[in-house]
């Protein structure tokens, strides 16, 4: 009771579960990794054996996912987890500007991290990010992606069903997770961040460097919506990969470094 009163009506965000704290005297850049949808910190371990070591790199339970809180009264959107991504970052005593990488999800809360606290960040780099229109209103890919988000939510069952098998073909992440329980939280966070977003009209404004990568093969992001955005936004540059939406197998050395890449970056 007394958590709810703190955290529901007292509006405090919740601090996340760090999953990875690489530490080192003297950091040449501080990087702090935010996963997608259904998935954890752990997602980002593979990368992270890819990196430098005299970098500081964060990984974190998004509200909700891996062994962060999951408080079943929550809206679960970009705005949310941004606050409880700054409250950690207050709780790691974190100093100067950041790199974020984000996929998925994690882009969109990037994007609004980097909306409320531009000072806070040195650059982004992001994987995979599903920008939609929320004006569409004609038939587009960014308005049948999101009938079908909304088929999901009412079909949970068939959902599920999907998602096990996609885990079974090694479609996913090593780190993914949907039960039946974990099922109206991850359908909560799809509405709220996915669905009804505005990260790229958001994005569109922003001033930090930002550089995207997506698959070529990527079901759910839309590849006209990203090259469009850095066409129009010159803080902005973007690249595909012959991959799908994961950053697994040949998505991975590319992501590697575009990250380098951003940390040699002044």
């Amino acid at each position: 009771m007394a958590n709810e009163v703190f955290h529901k009506w007292l509006r405090i965000p919740y601090t996340l579960h760090v999953h990875t704290d690489q530490k080192v005297a003297n950091p040449r850049a501080t990087v702090l990794f935010l996963h997608g949808i259904g998935n954890s910190g752990a997602a980002w371990d593979e990368i992270i054996d890819g990196l430098p070591k005299d970098l500081r790199l964060i990984t974190i339970d998004l509200l909700g996912f891996g062994e962060s809180q999951r408080p079943d009264w929550a809206v679960y959107s970009a705005k949310t987890q941004a606050r409880s991504v700054m409250a950690t970052f207050l709780k790691l005593r974190l100093r100067g500007q950041i790199i974020i990488v984000g996929h998925s999800l994690g882009s969109l809360v990037a994007v609004e991290i980097a909306k409320r606290y531009p000072l806070l960040v040195r650059s982004m780099v992001l994987f995979s990010p599903p920008f939609y229109k929320l004006d569409s209103t004609k038939p587009s890919p960014d308005k049948a992606l999101r009938e079908i988000y909304t088929l999901a939510q009412k079909h949970p069952g068939q959902f599920l069903r999907i998602s096990s098998m996609a885990v079974k073909l090694g479609l996913t992440n090593k780190s993914f997770s949907l039960t039946e329980d974990e099922a109206p939280l991850f359908m909560n966070a799809l509405e709220a961040s996915i669905v009804n977003q505005t990260s790229l009209k958001d994005a569109a404004k922003l001033t930090v460097p930002i550089h995207i990568l997506y698959g070529q093969f990527d079901p759910v992001v839309i590849g006209k919506n990203i090259r469009t955005l850095a066409k129009t936004n010159p803080n902005i540059s973007a690249r595909s990969v012959l991959a799908a939406h994961e950053f697994k197998g040949r998505f991975v050395p590319p992501a590697i470094n575009a990250i380098i890449n951003a940390t040699k970056q002044k």
